[in-house]
């Protein structure tokens, strides 16, 4: 256990995309409850993230917005290495 503050080893020593996967994860409900979802394609050399919209959220007009200020916001909050979230159909 780490020292300064009490998290499990196993947490430092997530990959890049398993950090991204976790948070992805962690959005997904709001998307859910709105009959929508995300799904992770992968992640880029430059750690750009790549997701695909489903259900409700394509062709949705706030899409866009929603993956601006909601996916990329979070994911660039708890993951500092994300750089970019592009959609992928």
């Amino acid at each position: 256990m780490c020292e300064s503050c009490g998290c499990s080893g196993a947490e430092t020593e997530k990959s890049f995309q398993d950090k991204v996967a976790d948070v992805i994860e962690m959005v997904r409900p709001a998307l859910q409850g709105h009959g929508g979802d995300v799904e992770l394609v992968g992640v880029g050399d430059n750690n750009t993230v790549k997701v695909r919209l489903q259900g409700a959220c394509q062709g949705c007009p706030g899409a866009a917005m929603t993956m601006k200020m909601g996916i990329e916001r979070i994911l660039k909050e708890k993951v500092p290495e994300v750089t970019e979230v592009v959609a992928v159909p």
